[in-house]
Protein backbone atom coordinates (compact mmCIF):
# COMPACT_ATOMS: atom_id res chain seq x y z
CA UNK A 1 0.00 0.00 0.00
CA UNK A 2 3.00 2.39 0.84
CA UNK A 3 4.29 1.97 -2.36
CA UNK A 4 0.83 2.76 -4.49
CA UNK A 5 0.44 5.72 -2.25
CA UNK A 6 4.21 6.91 -3.46
CA UNK A 7 3.24 6.21 -6.82
CA UNK A 8 -0.09 7.98 -6.36
CA UNK A 9 2.12 10.86 -4.93
CA UNK A 10 4.28 11.18 -7.47
CA UNK A 11 1.83 11.50 -10.21
CA UNK A 12 0.22 14.07 -8.37
CA UNK A 13 3.43 16.28 -7.70
CA UNK A 14 4.27 15.76 -11.58
CA UNK A 15 0.83 17.08 -12.47
CA UNK A 16 0.73 20.04 -10.08
CA UNK A 17 4.19 20.76 -11.46
CA UNK A 18 3.01 20.85 -15.32
CA UNK A 19 0.22 23.24 -15.24
CA UNK A 20 2.50 26.14 -14.16
CA UNK A 21 5.09 25.01 -16.86
CA UNK A 22 2.15 24.91 -19.32
CA UNK A 23 0.88 28.36 -18.28
CA UNK A 24 4.32 29.31 -18.73
CA UNK A 25 5.07 28.29 -22.26
CA UNK A 26 1.61 29.39 -22.92
CA UNK A 27 2.39 32.87 -22.20
CA UNK A 28 5.90 32.78 -24.33
CA UNK A 29 4.10 31.50 -26.98
CA UNK A 30 4.62 33.94 -30.32
CA UNK A 31 2.69 36.84 -30.25
CA UNK A 32 -0.04 37.36 -33.10
CA UNK A 33 1.68 39.65 -36.19
CA UNK A 34 -1.56 41.32 -35.95
CA UNK A 35 -1.60 44.97 -35.24
CA UNK A 36 -3.84 46.46 -32.91
CA UNK A 37 -7.55 47.74 -34.69
CA UNK A 38 -6.75 51.20 -36.48
CA UNK A 39 -9.80 53.34 -34.66
CA UNK A 40 -8.95 56.06 -32.50
CA UNK A 41 -11.87 58.46 -31.18
CA UNK A 42 -11.57 62.62 -31.00
CA UNK A 43 -14.46 64.71 -28.93
CA UNK A 44 -14.56 68.52 -31.45
CA UNK A 45 -16.99 70.32 -29.77
CA UNK A 46 -20.46 68.24 -29.75
CA UNK A 47 -18.73 65.76 -32.93
CA UNK A 48 -17.48 62.40 -32.15
CA UNK A 49 -14.83 62.07 -35.14
CA UNK A 50 -13.59 58.32 -35.26
CA UNK A 51 -10.58 58.07 -37.28
CA UNK A 52 -10.48 54.52 -39.22
CA UNK A 53 -7.45 53.59 -41.08
CA UNK A 54 -6.83 51.84 -44.33
CA UNK A 55 -3.35 50.98 -44.80
CA UNK A 56 -0.39 52.17 -46.02
CA UNK A 57 0.31 52.77 -49.64
CA UNK A 58 4.24 53.53 -51.09
CA UNK A 59 4.53 56.74 -52.54
CA UNK A 60 7.72 57.37 -54.47
CA UNK A 61 10.45 60.44 -54.24
CA UNK A 62 10.67 60.61 -57.44
CA UNK A 63 6.89 61.67 -57.54
CA UNK A 64 7.51 64.55 -55.47
CA UNK A 65 8.27 67.59 -58.58
CA UNK A 66 8.72 71.18 -58.43
CA UNK A 67 11.20 70.88 -55.80
CA UNK A 68 15.18 70.37 -55.61
CA UNK A 69 15.81 66.72 -55.17
CA UNK A 70 17.91 67.96 -52.65
CA UNK A 71 15.87 70.05 -50.57
CA UNK A 72 13.43 66.81 -50.17
CA UNK A 73 16.15 64.85 -49.17
CA UNK A 74 17.16 67.56 -46.36
CA UNK A 75 13.36 67.26 -45.56
CA UNK A 76 13.25 63.91 -44.79
CA UNK A 77 16.46 63.62 -43.01
CA UNK A 78 15.92 62.53 -39.40
CA UNK A 79 12.01 62.52 -40.09
CA UNK A 80 11.94 58.63 -39.66
CA UNK A 81 9.74 57.90 -42.49
CA UNK A 82 9.79 54.35 -43.48
CA UNK A 83 11.02 54.11 -46.60
CA UNK A 84 11.25 50.95 -48.96
CA UNK A 85 12.03 50.25 -52.89
CA UNK A 86 8.96 51.22 -53.71
CA UNK A 87 8.72 54.93 -51.65
CA UNK A 88 7.53 56.53 -49.18
CA UNK A 89 5.13 54.91 -46.90
CA UNK A 90 2.22 57.27 -46.83
CA UNK A 91 -1.10 56.01 -44.31
CA UNK A 92 -4.67 55.59 -46.15
CA UNK A 93 -7.45 56.82 -43.59
CA UNK A 94 -11.33 57.71 -43.48
CA UNK A 95 -13.14 59.79 -40.94
CA UNK A 96 -16.44 58.85 -39.28
CA UNK A 97 -18.04 62.28 -38.14
CA UNK A 98 -21.18 61.35 -35.59
CA UNK A 99 -23.51 64.43 -34.55
CA UNK A 100 -26.15 63.14 -32.04
CA UNK A 101 -27.67 60.21 -34.55
CA UNK A 102 -26.35 61.41 -37.78
CA UNK A 103 -23.65 59.04 -39.03
CA UNK A 104 -21.54 60.56 -41.81
CA UNK A 105 -18.08 58.62 -43.29
CA UNK A 106 -16.22 60.63 -45.06
CA UNK A 107 -13.88 58.76 -47.89
CA UNK A 108 -14.43 55.12 -47.83
CA UNK A 109 -10.59 53.80 -48.49
CA UNK A 110 -9.38 51.44 -51.15
CA UNK A 111 -11.26 48.08 -50.54
CA UNK A 112 -9.92 45.74 -53.06
CA UNK A 113 -8.70 48.51 -55.67
CA UNK A 114 -4.74 48.36 -54.42
CA UNK A 115 -4.35 44.75 -52.96
CA UNK A 116 -3.64 43.13 -50.01
CA UNK A 117 -2.04 45.33 -46.63
CA UNK A 118 -5.03 48.48 -47.39
CA UNK A 119 -8.99 47.81 -47.71
CA UNK A 120 -9.17 47.98 -44.04
CA UNK A 121 -12.05 50.73 -43.27
CA UNK A 122 -15.08 47.89 -43.39
CA UNK A 123 -13.39 46.12 -40.59
CA UNK A 124 -12.85 48.76 -38.50
CA UNK A 125 -15.86 50.39 -38.86
CA UNK A 126 -17.18 47.51 -37.14
CA UNK A 127 -14.61 47.26 -34.85
CA UNK A 128 -15.30 50.80 -33.60
CA UNK A 129 -18.81 48.92 -33.19
CA UNK A 130 -20.34 50.28 -35.96
CA UNK A 131 -22.67 48.72 -38.14
CA UNK A 132 -22.11 49.64 -41.89
CA UNK A 133 -26.09 49.90 -42.12
CA UNK A 134 -25.70 52.85 -39.64
CA UNK A 135 -24.17 54.81 -42.10
CA UNK A 136 -26.26 57.77 -43.13
CA UNK A 137 -23.97 59.48 -45.78
CA UNK A 138 -20.56 58.82 -47.39
CA UNK A 139 -18.84 62.07 -48.32
CA UNK A 140 -16.13 61.92 -51.08
CA UNK A 141 -13.36 64.33 -50.99
CA UNK A 142 -12.36 63.22 -55.17
CA UNK A 143 -12.58 60.14 -57.64
CA UNK A 144 -9.49 58.35 -56.74
CA UNK A 145 -9.41 54.41 -56.19
CA UNK A 146 -7.79 54.99 -52.49
CA UNK A 147 -11.46 57.04 -51.10
CA UNK A 148 -14.10 56.15 -53.63
CA UNK A 149 -13.20 52.19 -53.96
CA UNK A 150 -14.52 51.45 -50.26
CA UNK A 151 -17.87 52.36 -50.92
CA UNK A 152 -18.17 48.96 -52.19
CA UNK A 153 -16.92 45.79 -50.52
CA UNK A 154 -14.71 42.85 -51.65
CA UNK A 155 -17.14 41.46 -53.80
CA UNK A 156 -18.09 44.46 -55.11
CA UNK A 157 -21.55 45.07 -53.73
CA UNK A 158 -22.99 48.08 -51.84
CA UNK A 159 -20.34 48.27 -48.38
CA UNK A 160 -22.85 50.97 -47.03
CA UNK A 161 -26.45 49.37 -47.92
CA UNK A 162 -28.49 52.78 -46.27
CA UNK A 163 -26.27 55.60 -47.03
CA UNK A 164 -26.01 57.76 -50.09
CA UNK A 165 -23.30 58.85 -51.41
CA UNK A 166 -21.67 62.43 -52.47
CA UNK A 167 -19.51 63.22 -55.17
CA UNK A 168 -18.72 67.19 -56.90
CA UNK A 169 -20.25 67.46 -59.48
CA UNK A 170 -16.74 68.38 -61.44
CA UNK A 171 -15.52 64.76 -60.29
CA UNK A 172 -18.39 62.52 -61.15
CA UNK A 173 -18.27 64.86 -64.49
CA UNK A 174 -14.95 63.49 -65.08
CA UNK A 175 -14.26 60.68 -63.39
CA UNK A 176 -17.14 58.82 -64.13
CA UNK A 177 -17.67 59.92 -67.87
CA UNK A 178 -15.52 57.12 -70.38
CA UNK A 179 -14.81 59.97 -72.90
CA UNK A 180 -12.41 61.80 -70.11
CA UNK A 181 -10.33 58.68 -69.94
CA UNK A 182 -8.99 58.59 -73.40
CA UNK A 183 -7.61 61.95 -72.84
CA UNK A 184 -6.42 61.66 -69.23
CA UNK A 185 -2.54 60.89 -68.59
CA UNK A 186 -1.78 57.22 -68.98
CA UNK A 187 -0.34 57.05 -65.44
CA UNK A 188 -4.13 57.83 -63.92
CA UNK A 189 -6.53 55.86 -67.11
CA UNK A 190 -6.72 52.83 -64.61
CA UNK A 191 -8.98 54.79 -62.04
CA UNK A 192 -11.65 55.54 -64.41
CA UNK A 193 -12.89 52.29 -64.80
CA UNK A 194 -12.58 51.64 -60.88
CA UNK A 195 -14.56 55.09 -59.91
CA UNK A 196 -17.58 53.60 -62.49
CA UNK A 197 -17.65 49.80 -61.19
CA UNK A 198 -17.83 51.43 -57.67
CA UNK A 199 -20.42 54.06 -57.89
CA UNK A 200 -22.53 52.61 -60.47
CA UNK A 201 -24.44 50.03 -57.62
CA UNK A 202 -24.95 53.60 -56.03
CA UNK A 203 -26.13 54.98 -59.13
CA UNK A 204 -28.79 52.00 -59.75
CA UNK A 205 -30.30 52.56 -56.52
CA UNK A 206 -30.86 56.69 -57.48
CA UNK A 207 -28.39 56.86 -54.46
CA UNK A 208 -25.26 58.79 -55.89
CA UNK A 209 -26.07 63.06 -55.21
CA UNK A 210 -23.35 64.96 -57.00
CA UNK A 211 -23.07 69.13 -55.84
CA UNK A 212 -20.93 72.03 -55.85
CA UNK A 213 -19.00 73.75 -53.26
CA UNK A 214 -21.49 76.14 -51.17
CA UNK A 215 -24.34 73.39 -52.30
CA UNK A 216 -26.07 72.26 -48.45
CA UNK A 217 -25.12 68.88 -47.66
CA UNK A 218 -26.00 66.63 -45.25
CA UNK A 219 -24.49 66.33 -41.55
CA UNK A 220 -24.26 70.08 -41.59
CA UNK A 221 -20.59 69.50 -43.80
CA UNK A 222 -19.45 72.96 -45.87
CA UNK A 223 -18.09 71.73 -48.94
CA UNK A 224 -14.52 73.75 -49.74
CA UNK A 225 -13.33 73.91 -53.42
CA UNK A 226 -9.53 72.50 -53.16
CA UNK A 227 -9.54 71.71 -56.82
CA UNK A 228 -5.98 71.26 -58.19
CA UNK A 229 -5.27 67.30 -57.21
CA UNK A 230 -8.25 66.78 -59.30
CA UNK A 231 -10.93 68.53 -61.61
CA UNK A 232 -13.70 68.56 -58.43
CA UNK A 233 -11.40 67.96 -55.23
CA UNK A 234 -13.18 69.13 -52.20
CA UNK A 235 -12.69 69.42 -48.49
CA UNK A 236 -15.35 69.18 -46.06
CA UNK A 237 -15.57 71.15 -42.59
CA UNK A 238 -17.54 70.39 -39.33
CA UNK A 239 -18.38 73.30 -37.20
CA UNK A 240 -19.26 72.77 -33.57
CA UNK A 241 -19.23 74.34 -30.31
CA UNK A 242 -16.97 77.26 -31.55
CA UNK A 243 -14.69 74.38 -32.42
CA UNK A 244 -13.51 73.72 -36.40
CA UNK A 245 -12.33 70.30 -38.25
CA UNK A 246 -11.00 70.41 -41.98
CA UNK A 247 -11.49 66.99 -43.17
CA UNK A 248 -9.30 67.45 -46.38
CA UNK A 249 -8.64 64.43 -48.48
CA UNK A 250 -5.60 64.93 -50.54
CA UNK A 251 -4.91 68.27 -50.22
CA UNK A 252 -1.24 66.85 -49.18
CA UNK A 253 0.12 63.91 -49.34
CA UNK A 254 4.26 63.99 -48.27
CA UNK A 255 3.43 65.31 -44.76
CA UNK A 256 7.31 65.67 -44.25
CA UNK A 257 7.99 67.54 -47.01
CA UNK A 258 5.00 69.47 -47.87
CA UNK A 259 4.10 71.30 -44.75
CA UNK A 260 7.86 72.96 -45.07
CA UNK A 261 7.59 73.16 -48.92
CA UNK A 262 3.88 73.81 -50.22
CA UNK A 263 5.02 74.47 -53.45
CA UNK A 264 6.40 70.96 -53.71
CA UNK A 265 3.58 68.73 -55.88
CA UNK A 266 2.39 65.29 -56.18
CA UNK A 267 2.73 64.16 -59.29
CA UNK A 268 -0.68 63.10 -60.05
CA UNK A 269 -2.13 66.68 -59.68
CA UNK A 270 -4.35 66.91 -62.13
CA UNK A 271 -3.34 71.05 -61.89
CA UNK A 272 -0.09 71.41 -60.11
CA UNK A 273 -0.93 75.10 -60.07
CA UNK A 274 -4.22 74.89 -58.27
CA UNK A 275 -3.17 72.33 -56.02
CA UNK A 276 -0.33 74.58 -54.59
CA UNK A 277 -3.24 77.06 -54.31
CA UNK A 278 -5.28 74.75 -53.05
CA UNK A 279 -3.03 73.68 -50.41
CA UNK A 280 -1.43 77.18 -49.22
CA UNK A 281 -5.21 77.84 -48.91
CA UNK A 282 -5.89 75.26 -46.51
CA UNK A 283 -2.99 75.14 -44.57
CA UNK A 284 -3.14 79.38 -43.97
CA UNK A 285 -7.29 78.91 -42.71
CA UNK A 286 -6.56 75.65 -40.82
CA UNK A 287 -3.54 78.01 -38.51
CA UNK A 288 -5.77 80.97 -38.40
CA UNK A 289 -8.69 79.40 -37.32
CA UNK A 290 -6.65 76.89 -35.33
CA UNK A 291 -8.86 74.38 -36.63
CA UNK A 292 -8.68 70.71 -36.13
CA UNK A 293 -7.46 68.87 -39.41
CA UNK A 294 -7.94 65.14 -40.32
CA UNK A 295 -5.53 64.61 -43.54
CA UNK A 296 -6.24 61.13 -45.44
CA UNK A 297 -2.43 60.87 -45.99
CA UNK A 298 -0.86 61.73 -42.72
CA UNK A 299 0.23 59.17 -40.08
CA UNK A 300 -2.58 57.57 -38.62
CA UNK A 301 -4.65 58.39 -36.52
CA UNK A 302 -3.82 61.67 -39.22
CA UNK A 303 -5.84 63.83 -36.54
CA UNK A 304 -4.50 67.66 -35.30
CA UNK A 305 -3.47 70.63 -36.46
CA UNK A 306 -1.11 72.95 -38.23
CA UNK A 307 1.03 76.01 -36.82
CA UNK A 308 2.98 78.29 -38.69
CA UNK A 309 7.03 78.01 -38.77
CA UNK A 310 8.58 80.30 -40.22
CA UNK A 311 7.62 81.19 -43.59
CA UNK A 312 6.02 77.44 -43.76
CA UNK A 313 3.94 75.09 -41.64
CA UNK A 314 4.54 72.44 -39.22
CA UNK A 315 1.90 69.38 -38.60
CA UNK A 316 0.89 68.84 -34.67
CA UNK A 317 -0.37 65.62 -34.12
CA UNK A 318 -3.42 65.37 -31.52
CA UNK A 319 -2.34 64.20 -28.25
CA UNK A 320 -3.85 61.04 -27.11
CA UNK A 321 -7.60 62.06 -24.78
CA UNK A 322 -10.23 60.06 -23.23
CA UNK A 323 -13.89 60.75 -24.52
Amino acid sequence: MSLQRSALASALLLTLCASPLAALASTLAPPRAEQVPGVYHQRIGDLQVTALFDGVVALARRELVGVDPAIVTRALQDRYVPESPKGLQTAVNAFLIREGDHLTLVDAGTAQCFGPGLGQVLANLRAAGVDPADVDDVLLTHAHPDHLCGIVDAHGAIAYPNATVWLSRADADYWLDPASESTAPQGVRFAFALARSAAAPYQAGNRLRTFAPGDALPGHAVALDTHGHTPGHVSFRFDSQGQSLLVWGDVLHYHAVQFAHPDASFEADSDRRAAIHSRTAMLAQATQGRWWVAGAHLPFPGLGHVRSEGEAYAWVPAEYSPL
